[in-house]
């Protein structure tokens, strides 16, 4: 393919300020002085806190004269001690802004310590339930840069943080508006390294999240017109990024899918994400991973209330089938494609627990997104089938 990455440098600004192309992570410096941050905490997580990148992106700041520290101590699914200890390395520092780099683990947690910095409240008590959020104190909330190097979540664009309750064995949605990052740098040179099955499982992640915002049931066109472009730079870009992790265009219309993703599930999820934050709470399974695997067998589930927009969806893709069956098989391909596997037996998850998950599902926040209301034992089935494999009505 005919590398254009150079076309693709852009300054947008919904729904942030955004700076994308290929290596625009040297604007770091400059970005933190547009916000007046002169000494900001760098969160990553452990595995990219020895990679050249972030040591490049500290010395881009150091040499710019700001005061930067680095926060590494971060788990795969961010805990809220995680959170808690990122709070006391930003005050030990005295720090006046959040760097976040990385996978949503990275961003998640950078976003929250920005959040909790000036909070006198803990953490739990501004979980995304009713008007929990207004609790905060919103000048207490610290300014944040996000430059994801994976194109999956989209949390750089989000205004929440899933962080794991480690004390419960639950994931909590911790939301306020003012969490949305200042900036957002999209620098596909940051993900060129990043390995094939990640790459898989995050892309599907970012498709995961266009389609349930898409098949969320609220009306809400701006988000559906997003959440379809979003799919579509999928379906052209995820199998390229997968075969060439140096392909520059691929990489970086990815990432533009990931935060287009996030974007649209402003507008809501659904079934798979209730279920997938389940899994990642009880047995700390990747979370793109989760969403790849379980896709189809939602999608099935789903299929009486979602089959005239899926119908719409397989034109727009420009499918070889239209309607549900070709999107069906679309999908069930492109998971072959990237080597994901069919079900839930095959990464090692039983059904031992089918009762407690179908509970959890059907109460965790993105269940609200659902096509169709499902029950905790609805829930129950659709785990039952993932287990093992079988795609039923």
């Amino acid at each position: 393919m005919t590398n254009h990455s150079a076309d693709l440098n852009a300054d947008w600004h919904y729904p942030t300020s955004i700076r994308n192309g290929a290596g625009r992570i040297k604007e770091l410096p400059d970005a933190c002085k547009s916000l007046s941050i002169q000494a900001p905490l760098l969160v990553t997580d452990p595995g990219l806190a020895a990679l050249p990148m972030i040591k490049q992106a500290l010395k881009h700041c150091r040499d710019s004269g700001l005061h930067c520290n680095l926060f590494c101590n971060i788990q795969g699914d961010p805990t809220g001690q995680n959170v808690e200890d990122g709070i006391t390395a930003y005050k030990a520092g005295n720090h006046d802004g959040v760097i976040a780099i990385g996978g949503g683990s990275s961003l998640d947690t950078g976003k929250a310590i920005a959040l909790m910095a000036g909070q006198t409240r803990p953490l739990w008590d501004f979980e995304d339930i009713g008007d929990n959020w207004t609790r905060a104190d919103p000048a207490a909330i610290v300014p944040t840069i996000a430059i994801p190097t994976t194109a999956g979540t989209g949390s750089e664009v989000g205004r929440a943080s899933v962080i794991t309750d480690e004390a419960n064995l639950v994931k909590r949605i911790i939301f306020h508006p003012n969490m949305l990052p200042s900036i957002v740098i999209l620098d596909a040179e940051l993900t060129v390294d990043l390995p094939p099955q990640i790459t898989a499982a995050t892309g599907m992640d970012a498709l995961s999240h266009c389609l349930e915002a898409y098949c969320a049931p609220s009306y809400h066109p701006m988000a559906d017109g997003i959440a379809l472009e979003g799919m579509r730079l999928v379906k052209e870009n995820l199998p390229l990024a997968y075969v060439n992790g140096q392909d520059l265009e691929a990489r970086s219309q990815m990432l533009v899918a990931s935060s287009m993703g996030a974007t649209a599930f402003q507008k809501g999820l659904g079934g798979m994400h209730a279920i997938a934050h389940t899994l990642g709470a009880l047995y700390g399974a990747h979370h793109g991973l989760l969403n790849a695997i379980l896709m189809p067998y939602v999608l099935k589930a789903n299929q009486a209330a979602i089959e005239p927009r899926i119908e719409r969806l397989s034109r727009y893709l420009d499918l070889p089938t239209r309607g549900f069956d070709g999107f069906m098989d679309w999908v069930l391909e492109m998971r072959n494609t990237l080597g994901i596997p069919h079900s839930l037996a095959d990464i090692a998850i039983d059904d031992r627990q089918a009762v407690r998950v179908g509970k959890m599902a059907a109460a965790d926040p993105s269940a609200g997104g659902n096509p169709i209301v499902f029950s905790a034992e609805r829930y129950s089935e659709v785990f039952r089938d993932a287990v093992k494999g079988e795609i039923n009505q």
